[in-house]
This record gives structure tokens, sequence and C-alpha cells, in this order.
């Protein structure tokens, strides 16, 4: 890894930030990448989105949504967020704007609600009022089903399909971890619900008794990551393990994905998870999985021209291994892995592809960054 100055070419890129001189190099596959700071100070930053002008709209775990410019300027914190419970990992998680973003303005944001002296996984429907800037018409359409976490494990991940409905990832607490096997709760488990937090009546469970409507798939640990395949419009999603055990999986419809009756790695005392097995029968196998773990969180398909050869390849932020894990795909399967950043020395916590091609990182520090990688 070296310094340098940013290439005059680059300055003449659409979307680029030239506010800061100083760039990062790291070597790849692709040629040598530059890492440029775009904006520097968040706290604990959690998630980022982009709104239709460039902007991006950034979520601090401490509870605060900021909106950010293309040359780094933060905002005052968004009036009228929710109290969050901002303990460990609880605090204000993810965000998506809705996909009629423009006519609407609607965002959704995932949280650590404060529920019983501890804190559940919420998701609240807002109206954006970017200039003022504050949200409008808060309310809370999904709270987890379920005895609340004392900080540990609220997973939050928010991703939309095409007929508008939301997929949300909600972790087993760390001391839950029984329920997640269990469907009278939402532990352990992804949700579908529609805009206005319904469940969809086709969802695999509705009408069963015993079993909550919402969910979609269960047998999760701790989900960290959560994106729809633009190629087919699958849902992917990538989940911690305890030691070892990082997984990636494809979510279909009413299906176990092991939490915690099988893993690839074991608990952290060293015990065996479970039955001890890798694999059982009617439980999903993962399409790939993490021994010794990254800890990854934040997932996105690439489509951009930036990147050419990366086209589909699936992008994974790293917390524990603090990199970038770039994942080739082929058929629907998992063939290849590049690391990539190492030397950064900062936990990735969240990654996205923005509107000119480039990837745009978060990473999880008390002067948390705004990063953006292109090629040199």
């Amino acid at each position: 890894m070296m310094r340098m100055k940013l290439s005059p070419l680059l300055a003449l890129a659409a979307l680029l930030t030239p506010s800061f001189a100083e760039a990062q190099i790291f070597k790849s596959s692709a040629g040598d990448l530059i890492v440029e700071t775009i904006a520097q100070g968040l706290v604990h930053p959690w998630a980022l989105a982009f709104l239709p002008d460039g902007r991006m709209l950034v979520t601090e775990r401490p509870g605060r949504i900021r909106i950010v410019t293309r040359d780094g300027k933060l905002s005052p914190a968004l009036a009228n967020v929710p109290r969050v419970f901002a303990v460990s990992q609880g605090g204000l998680l993810d965000l998506a704007l809705d996909k009629n973003f423009a006519q609407n303005k609607t965002i959704y944001f995932s949280y650590a609600e404060p529920f019983d002296g501890g804190g559940r996984t919420a998701l609240a429907r807002a109206t954006l009022d970017a200039e003022t800037p504050k949200l409008d018409d808060v309310k809370v359409i999904y709270r987890q089903e379920g005895p609340p976490s004392r900080g540990g494990h609220f997973g939050g991940r928010i991703a939309q399909a095409a007929d508008g409905n939301l997929f949300v990832t909600n972790r087993e607490h760390f001391t839950d971890r029984d329920k997640a096997q269990a469907l009278d709760n939402d532990l352990g488990k992804i949700v579908r619900i529609t805009p206005d937090g319904a469940a969809p009546k086709d969802n695999p469970f509705v009408g069963k008794a015993g079993a909550r409507p919402e969910i979609w798939s269960y047998g999760h640990r701790n989900p960290q990551g959560l994106a729809i395949n633009p190629a087919d419009g699958k849902l992917w999603e990538q989940e911690h393990g305890a030691m070892g055990g990082d997984e990636i999986n494809v979510i279909a419809p009413g299906k176990n994905y092991g939490w915690q009756l099988v893993s690839y790695g074991v608990n952290y005392d060293g015990s065996p998870v479970g039955t001890g097995k890798q694999q059982m029968a009617g439980v999903e196998d993962p399409l790939w999985h993490w021994t010794p773990s990254i800890a990854p969180s934040g997932l996105t398909f690439y489509t951009g021209d930036l990147f050419k050869n990366w086209k589909g390849n699936l992008f994974n932020g790293a917390l524990k291994f603090q990199l970038l894990s770039r994942l080739e795909i082929k058929d629907g399967k998992v063939v290849k892995e590049e690391r990539l950043l190492q030397g950064l020395n900062e936990r990735i916590r969240d990654v996205r592809q923005g509107p000119d091609g480039a990837l745009y990182l978060l990473t999880d520090n008390n002067a948390g960054r705004i990063l953006r990688l292109v090629p040199k």
C-alpha cells in the first residue's frame, strides 16, 4: 500500500468528490484501486443509501440519520428519528429508499427499539424532507416478535423486491439461539412484509398453526447482509457464524438454514454447534462459508461499468478481517473469492454501488468514514 495524489482523470469523473487530496492505493485482479475518503467523523455509521441527486443518507448507530453531500459535508442529524436502544450492537441500523422514492419520498429504516428493559428489531417508514432536514409521518410498520435483546445480535438489514414487499433480517439475540428453529417468534428469521407492515398472503407460513405469518425463512444466526440479485431476482443473505461458519445463502421461502442445528464453525468455547455436524437433511447448505470467520457485513451485487470484469460479482464488507471480499458468481454458485483492501485496517460495515459505478464503503469506527473505491 502507498499514497499518491489523485489522478487528473479521476477529477473529471461524474460524481468524484475532490475535496480530499490524498488517496490510498491497493492492488487487485482488476489493476490498482484508489480508495478516497468522501466524508469522515461519523460515529459508527451502519448503512448508506443514495438519493437521486447523488447525495447520501447515512445512519449512525447511536441514533442519527445524516445527509452527506458529494463533497463530504454532513448535515445536522435529521429530526424525528425515534429513540433507539443504543447498547452494544443495538442502535440505528439499516435504511433503504422505497422503489418509488422519486414520487413518494418514502424511506424505510430499522433500529433496536427500546422494549422491556432491552431492545427489539423494528422497521419504520417515513417521508424524507431532505432540505429541512427531517422525517415526517414516521410509522413503525414491523416489530420483532419475541423476547428482547440486552445488546447482542439485532439484524435489521432491509431489501425491497420488485413487487414492493420488504425483507427484513432478525438475529437470534445471541442468548436466545434456540428460538431460531421455533416458528412462534421472529428471532433468527427473515421476515417478508408489505410496505404497510402486513404479512403477504403468499408467505410460506400463513395459516399454519403456531407460526408467525411474516416469517419467510428461519434458522439464521446473525444476518448482516441482504441483497436481491438483479440477474434473477433471488434473495441472497450473509450471516455471521460463531467461530467459523460465516455463510452466504440464497434464501427460498419456508426453508431452514440450520442455526443452531448445524454449522461449519464451532461455539466460542470450542464446543460443537448443535449436532456437531456441518450438514443435515432438511437444512439448506450455504453456497459459501468463511472459516475462520471474517465477520461479514454489507452485501451488494455489482452492475456498474467502472469495473467491467466484476459485473455480477458479490461484494461483502468484513468487520473482523477488515477487508472487502469479492465473490465471483457462475450459474448461481460462488466459484472464487478475492480479498481486497487488506491493509486498510478499518472495519467495513456496509458496501453499496454508487450512481457513478464506484463502490462506496462505510467504516465502523468512532470516527467512521465513507470511502469511494475506483480503478486507477
